[in-house]
């Protein structure tokens, strides 16, 4: 007898045991696994091709894009807006059927004097700001919310204070005739500390 014959004599009568069988079994599981994957990876690349058009908008404008109401001259009005990384926005509505746009942003200095991108709520914060308009028929008029103010007659001395409330929140307004104005919402502002 070989040494080849003796070897198969001596193996024919051992058996696998059950923690072979299990380990077989698992790698069965791990290739079906793997095949599931591989196939949810296809279709999740086939969707992403499907959808590129939608993501190469949002890659175009620059950022995020959302709509929104806002309040223009007195109206509420339906705005697009464009909330960009680097803490600006870009801004697009219809005023008296004219196509209007804004542009603004900057940064916020946090307590420990970090500088910042404004977040989304800031920049809403800020277009939600009470605005001063200079009409070529020489008024002035004060914009918050649904409020429009003629404010022409209570200049004096080239200062205006002017207090304005949504209902929520109450701002005193400093206003320099055509060099600007401030809010607050604890009180009005000294015309030295415009300068």
């Amino acid at each position: 007898m070989t040494n080849k014959e003796k070897y198969k004599q001596a193996f024919s009568v051992l058996h696998a045991s059950g923690r072979i069988s299990l380990e077989e079994e698992r790698m069965k599981i791990m290739k079906k696994k793997a095949r599931f994957q591989a196939a949810a990876a296809a279709v999740a690349v086939c969707l992403a091709f499907a959808g590129g058009g939608s993501i190469a908008y949002a890659a175009d404008l620059g950022g995020v894009q959302r709509k929104i109401q806002l309040w223009v001259h007195g109206d509420q009005t339906d705005a697009d807006i464009v909330y960009n990384a680097n803490g600006s926005y870009d801004l697009w509505f219809e005023e008296n059927g004219a196509q209007e746009e804004r542009h603004g942003g900057g940064i916020a200095i946090d307590e420990d004097g970090t500088e910042r991108s404004l977040t989304e709520e800031e920049i809403i914060e800020h277009l939600n700001q009470p605005e001063v308009d200079y009409r070529e028929d020489g008024s002035v008029w004060v914009y918050y919310y649904d409020q429009e103010i003629d404010i022409t007659d209570q200049f004096k001395d080239g200062v205006c204070y002017v207090k304005v409330s949504n209902g929520e929140t109450t701002l005193y307004m400093t206003i320099l005739y055509q060099d600007g104005y401030c809010t607050s919402p604890h009180k009005y502002e000294s015309p030295d500390s415009f300068n």
